[in-house]
């Protein structure tokens, strides 16, 4: 596949354009450890580096939507300056520099459609989910932003030993943005983790990575989950029952939760992010079989 052979090594900086919904990139090399991440001006020095696609060196990527929303044709796309579509999972840098990552809106917060990248489609825009044919729901708002950390992968033949030996769930990591701003579908933020939620939904690892924009009046106050319990009291628990329970009111059993039944801090946070980075790398350099997963 083209695009991803195509793929080199190094991570990007973005600036949006909140008026033109039109996001910028720029190209430089990093590293990232589970401790810290850090700018690395030494490609030799970098023990782990995460890809970025050549689709990125066009500065200019905006959102191109098809069709009706709330149907089953509506898509979301992002598209180079040229009209070129590129994949918001494959081609958005996932690293920012200085503990700050891209994260993709999916479905906006207090709404309720199921949006989802399409992982099995070319190009991977976001969808509505269906089930059965029909379109899926949640049966009640979700009241945060909700969406993915492009450049990564939870990897179903990967089973972790720290919770309960769970397989990924073959989906990039999932993000609750926690800010007060409800962001668009396929909007891009510059969010930094603040904390992690081990769901296991149905058997499968499905990590939620709890962070904030920092476009955010208080992103500057929060650092770590301590933070996020200080000024946004509750939210840690709200956030862990909602995507228990969800599922409830169409009558499956709640979802479950590793580590304790609690979220872990921000270093773990960072560590999931290695890791599930780690594995999408592994996937586009088809050292594990892609299946039905588009690459493109």
């Amino acid at each position: 596949m083209a695009a991803a052979a195509a793929r080199v090594m190094g991570a990007a900086g973005a600036l949006y354009h909140a008026n033109t919904l039109t996001y910028s990139f720029l190209l430089k090399p990093f590293s990232i450890t589970h401790k810290a991440i850090r700018l690395n001006r030494n490609l030799n020095a970098a023990p782990r580096r995460l890809f970025a696609c050549r689709a990125l060196y066009k500065p200019e990527v905006q959102i191109k939507e098809e069709g009706r929303p709330e149907t089953l044709d509506y898509r979301v796309f992002l598209v180079d300056q040229s009209g070129k579509k590129v994949s918001p999972w494959h081609d958005v840098p996932l690293h920012l520099g200085d503990g700050v990552f891209n994260f993709i809106v999916e479905i906006p917060k207090e709404s309720s459609a199921k949006m989802e990248v399409a992982t099995d489609e070319p190009h991977t825009p976001i969808k509505q989910d269906t089930k059965k044919g029909k379109l899926r729901y949640y049966p009640y708002n979700i009241n945060w932003n909700y969406g993915l950390l492009p450049q990564t992968w939870e990897d179903p033949s990967l089973a972790n030993p720290e919770v309960e030996g769970a397989f990924g769930d073959n989906d990039p990591v999932d993000v609750v943005e926690i800010g007060e701003r409800t962001g668009k579908i396929g909007e891009i933020l510059k969010v930094k983790p603040l904390a992690a939620l081990a769901m296991i939904d149905e058997g499968e690892l499905d990590w939620k990575i709890v962070a904030i924009s920092l476009d955010d009046p208080k992103a500057s106050l929060l650092n770590d989950i301590d933070d996020v319990e200080k000024h946004f009291p509750g939210t840690l628990t709200a956030i862990r029952d909602w995507f228990r329970d969800y599922k409830i009111p169409d009558g499956k059993p709640p979802n479950k939760f590793g580590l304790g039944n609690k979220a872990a801090n921000k270093d773990y946070a960072l560590k999931v992010i290695t890791e599930t980075n780690e594995s999408w790398v592994k996937l586009v350099k088809r050292s594990i079989p892609a299946g039905e997963l588009s690459l493109a």
